[in-house]
C-alpha cells in the first residue's frame, strides 16, 4: 500500500531536526528547536487556506489584496510532547483555539490505545483542526486523538509530527484516509519499547528534563 504523507524537506526544518536528534542537545535548546520547527511546519500545513480579495487603503492608494477567507483554526496537541509544539503554532496563528488530548498504550484495548483526557474548544466542529505530536510511531495515539476530534463533528483535520514511522503512517491512512499527515522525516525502525529508531529519544523527557 502506498503511504500518504507530506514530508517537509525545507532546509531550515531539516537542520533543526538534526540538532534535536543530537543526544548532546539540552532541554532548553531542545524546547526552542521544537517551537521553531513547529512554526515552520505549520506554515506549510496551512498552505491550502482559502483567500478572498479585499480593498486596502495604503498610505498612497487602494490595493486589491488577499486575506484568509474566514476559516477558523484549532490546534490539539497530544499530551505530553505535543505541548512543546503549541507555542510555535500559536505564534503563527494567535487566534487559533487550543484543545488537549491525553492517551496511553493499553495492549488489552481493541485499538491498543486509550484516551484518558480530552478537552476541546466548544466550537471545534466549525474549525479546521491540526492535531500534533512529536512522534508518529505505531499510530495508536494519533488514531485515538483523531477519533475523539471527529466525534465532535470536526471534519477538516490534519496531523502534524516531527518524525514518523511507516507503521504509524499506514495505521492513520487506513483508519482515517481523509486526514493529511505532515512530518519532517520518516525513520526506518521501531525499538522493542516502540520508540522510533534512530528518532530523537523520548521527546517529553528531553523537553521537560524528566529523563
Amino acid at each position: 500500500m502506498e503511504l500518504k504523507i507530506t514530508v517537509i524537506d525545507h532546509p531550515l526544518v531539516q537542520h533543526k531536526l538534526s540538532l534535536m536528534r543530537d543526544v548532546n542537545t539540552g532541554s532548553k535548546e531542545f524546547r526552542e528547536l521544537v517551537n521553531e520547527t513547529s512554526m515552520l511546519m505549520c506554515y506549510e500545513a496551512l498552505r491550502d487556506l482559502p483567500l478572498k480579495e479585499v480593498e486596502i487603503q495604503t498610505p498612497l492608494g487602494i490595493s486589491s489584496s488577499k486575506i484568509i477567507s474566514g476559516r477558523k483554526l484549532a490546534y490539539v496537541p497530544i499530551l505530553r510532547s505535543g505541548l512543546g509544539m503549541t507555542e510555535g503554532v500559536m505564534s503563527l496563528v494567535p487566534a487559533a483555539k487550543i484543545g488537549h488530548i491525553g492517551t496511553f498504550r493499553d495492549p488489552e484495548a481493541s485499538s491498543g490505545t486509550v484516551g484518558y483526557y480530552c478537552k476541546l474548544p466548544r466550537d471545534i466542529s466549525s474549525r479546521d483542526v491540526i492535531i500534533a505530536d512529536i512522534m508518529l510511531a505505531t499510530g495508536g495515539a494519533a488514531c485515538e486523538a483523531i477519533r475523539l476530534v471527529k466525534e465532535t463533528g470536526a471534519r477538516n483535520i490534519k496531523f502534524m509530527c516531527l518524525i514518523a514511522h511507516e507503521q504509524g503512517i499506514a495505521k492513520v491512512n487506513a483508519a482515517h484516509p481523509d486526514v493529511e499527515i505532515f512530518c519532517a522525516a520518516v525513520d526506518p525502525g521501531l525499538s522493542e519499547e516502540l520508540y522510533i529508531v534512530p528518532g530523537l529519544g523520548d521527546a517529553g523527557d528531553r523537553m521537560f528534563g524528566t529523563k
